[in-house]
């Protein structure tokens, strides 16, 4: 086993490229963490053979796709003696929920290292860092992503914005489904534009929106 290693969880393929270009971290191991887990089921055992199955499924992809996208660039996470571990992810909603599903499996591995949290800013600039532990992580995540309950205390305020924001915006009266009540006539490609920059704290994507707008105007 290495020991002594560090590894920088970057949110997704494009911090990822950005950090690259640019050459921040250059000396030390980046992997990128591609998922959405703001959007669709999960399940408890986080990178179970049910929880691959159940993404692949939410993300329309077989099994084999979404370990190439997902799983294998987060390999050196999964076979290296890493003691410290440093998470480069946005305060909105969107991140947030994947911040809390690696401190869920961090903490469902009974991982002891170090974790340091770097909250950024839309242009990836670091605005606030926290040193966390893999502690409580794993019941807030079967609390909150599996049972869809809001938390008596979540000490993060990032996280506790990001849980709020998660457990409403599906919601009939969420602002997001009020806002394309009151637009029924635009259509769908203006609309998600529109979303895309009124509604900046969720970090949704053209997909989620898509979806979004798609399941408000059939339910209506």
């Amino acid at each position: 086993m290495i020991q002594n290693e560090s590894i920088h969880i970057l949110n997704g393929t494009e911090m990822y490229k950005r950090y690259k270009e640019t050459g921040f971290l250059e000396t030390e191991e980046m992997i990128p963490f591609n998922e959405a887990m703001c959007y669709g089921e999960t399940c408890e055992d986080i990178f179970s053979d049910e929880f691959i199955e159940m993404r692949a499924k939410v993300h329309h992809v077989t099994r084999d796709q979404y370990n190439d996208v997902t799983l294998k660039p987060l390999h050196p996470l999964f076979q290296e003696n890493v003691d410290h571990i440093a998470l480069w992810f946005d305060e909105d909603m969107f991140c947030q929920m994947n911040v809390l599903t690696i401190l869920a499996w961090l903490d469902q591995r009974e991982y002891t290292g170090t974790i340091d949290l770097h909250l950024l800013d839309h242009q990836y600039k670091p605005m606030s860092d926290y040193s966390l532990e893999a502690k409580g992580y794993a019941a807030l995540y079967e609390q909150v992503m599996i049972h869809r309950a809001m938390p008596e205390d979540v000490v993060l305020e990032p996280l506790k914005k990001g849980v709020e924001l998660y457990l409403n915006y599906g919601e009939k009266d969420s602002e997001l489904m009020v806002y394309i009540k009151k637009h029924p006539d635009v259509p769908t490609e203006k609309l998600v534009p529109l979303m895309l920059e009124n509604f900046s704290e969720y970090g949704l994507g053209d997909t989620q929106y898509f979806k979004l707008i798609e399941d408000c105007r059939e339910n209506r």
